[in-house]
């Protein structure tokens, strides 16, 4: 009994806490929640947000008409300006000290319905999953809180109410997958709140998947390789500067083999190195300077 009530003590604290500065996003359960981390400042995940303005929920019932600030799509982080008034914005924890085990409470407001607070633990760290455009986003926490639909941008938060991070992806089996509010991402919400739009290297290509690389290559006779083939190259791009071209197919990158487009995630990260292609059965490599694309 003694464990409940300590249980019970721990979710009832950090509710009474953090409970004020976590606001539904929209109305009803078809949007998201959000946690108030300075004056006039609602941090969310970028996938909960559909045009320039949204509606804003506050614990107390109050609403306010937000608008959106920044978003950062490839990262799913997105920061909305809305006045908060006297509502005490969260304070951040500590994400890199979580292991598996650690006790944590999550928190929503999904679309406005009332708050929600439940109790966890972490099941893993470093997951990762793929963002509203497809690039992956890795270093996630994974735990065990359960959470209903519209609670995706709302907190997860230590035993003394600090924000660990924000609630991101359901996964099989009721698993939470929720982005750190590490150094990093706070420091990306800040240049969302000043207007800076974030930019993210790129190869400039379209690619099809290997198994479709495979079946085009054998209908035109050529031997079978696993490789990323290349559909399409923007002018001017680090792939058209390089010498790339349409057919080619992509099979290592730094020396390293390419089945899936996550291989190219080193080199994307470098910013530069070398990509083996091959055009029919000729086997090159070349060497590219990537550029940065700016979100719009």
């Amino acid at each position: 009994m003694a464990v409940l009530e300590e249980i019970s003590s721990t979710v009832k604290s950090v509710a009474d806490r953090l409970g004020p500065a976590v606001v539904g996003l929209g109305r009803g359960w078809g949007r998201g929640s959000g946690v108030v981390t300075a004056p006039g400042t609602v941090l969310t995940n970028a996938h909960n947000l559909r045009g320039s303005e949204v509606t804003v929920t506050f614990a107390d019932g109050r609403s306010e008409t937000g608008t959106v600030e920044g978003v950062d799509a490839d990262g799913d982080l997105a920061v909305i300006a809305v006045e908060t008034g006297d509502v005490e914005p969260a304070e951040f924890g500590d994400p890199d000290a979580l292991a598996i085990g650690s006790v944590v409470v999550a928190l929503a407001n999904p679309g406005g319905r009332g708050l929600r607070a439940t109790l966890g633990l972490v099941s893993a760290t470093g997951r990762s999953f793929r963002g509203p455009r497809g690039r992956r986003i890795r270093g996630s926490i994974e735990h065990t809180a359960p959470l209903p639909r519209g609670s995706s941008g709302g907190p997860l938060a230590d035993a003394e109410g600090r924000v660990l991070g924000l609630n991101s992806v359901r996964m099989d089996g009721g698993l939470i997958l929720a982005l750190p509010a590490d150094e990093a991402l706070r420091e990306r919400a800040d240049a969302l709140a000043r207007g800076e739009s974030p930019s993210r290297t790129r190869l400039g290509v379209a690619i099809a998947p290997p198994h479709v690389a495979r079946r085009l290559r054998r209908a035109v006779g050529l031997p079978e390789r696993d490789g990323l083939l290349v559909r399409w190259v923007e002018d001017g791009s680090p792939a058209d500067r390089a010498g790339i071209e349409k057919g080619d197919l992509i099979v290592a990158a730094g020396g390293e083999p390419v089945v899936r487009t996550d291989d190219l995630e080193p080199l994307l990260a470098a910013g530069s190195g070398t990509l083996t292609v091959v055009r029919g059965t000729d086997e090159r490599d070349v060497d590219v300077t990537l550029a940065e694309a700016t979100e719009v």
